[in-house]
């Protein structure tokens, strides 16, 4: 059973899902998303685990964070493990999650026991001028009367979804509506971050994921995990939505975590 509750901060309210026994995992969702990302993950990884997956600051049903920044996000994952009275958990975190999952795992190394980086990006300085040079953002859309963004948020990502699957599309929807108009908060935070200063903090063992399907987070597979001396793992057919693979995700996380 999935268990929904709100953990208080001194970041204010933090909501989180809760499933299982055992030792600790926190996962950390992609942007815009919330915990729902893991509605499937949170009873596999439960059955040997106690696994919490929070809503980010700023997303979800989570509090506003005083800047949209990796590192305030991860300060928000350290609040919450000390409001749980978790010491120290394994934590897993997927695209944008992933990135903050590496930011508290740099700061405070003693706490984060393992990290799973699941098609997360290697953000340093070339692929911040890439992201600055780009095109239109990720996941924008201008609000107009007529409600025709709505259309727009769906047709921007549906590209990246499978085919026969609205239901995914609908999910990532309702949790990018439940932060607009911030939703390309989090991708502009990524885009700000400078990773390679934090990567050489790390001192847990490290599993990097990627999914075939993803064409954003599978070409970083190996980029990203050469310097942290990684680990890998390849979901094939897997794609942007977690939620496709949630099985292969579990089971790959549960194999590292053993």
């Amino acid at each position: 059973m999935i268990e929904l509750g709100y953990a208080r901060t001194p970041y204010g309210q933090i909501h989180y899902a809760e499933c299982g026994s055992g030792d600790p995992v926190l996962l950390l969702h992609q942007t815009p998303r919330s915990w729902d990302e893991y509605r499937e993950v949170l009873p596999l990884l439960g059955g040997s685990h106690r696994v919490v997956a929070m809503d980010t600051l700023g997303f979800g049903a989570s509090a506003q964070p005083a800047a949209h920044t990796i590192e305030d996000y991860a300060q928000g994952v350290l609040a919450l493990m000390d409001a749980l009275g978790l010491d120290s958990a394994a934590v897993a975190g997927h695209h944008t999650g992933g990135v903050i999952a590496i930011e508290a795992a740099a700061r405070a190394p003693e706490r984060v026991t393992r990290l799973v980086l699941s098609s997360t990006p290697m953000v340093d300085a070339e692929s911040r001028e890439r992201r600055r040079r780009g095109g239109r953002p990720v996941d924008n859309a201008t609000e107009r009367e007529d409600g025709t963004h709505l259309t727009e948020l769906w047709a921007s990502r549906a590209v990246y979804y499978p085919p026969g699957r609205p239901d995914l599309l609908g999910r990532y929807v309702r949790d990018a509506l439940t932060i607009w108009p911030g939703v390309g908060l989090g991708h502009q935070a990524v885009g700000a971050y400078r990773m390679e200063e934090r990567l050489g903090l790390i001192r847990c063992p490290v599993l990097c994921v990627g999914a075939t399907g993803d064409p954003f987070g599978f070409p970083e597979l190996h980029r990203l995990a050469k310097p942290l001396n990684a680990a890998t793992a390849v979901i094939e057919g897997g794609m942007i939505p977690l939620e496709l693979r949630a099985d292969e995700f579990a089971r790959v996380v549960a194999e590292f975590l053993e």
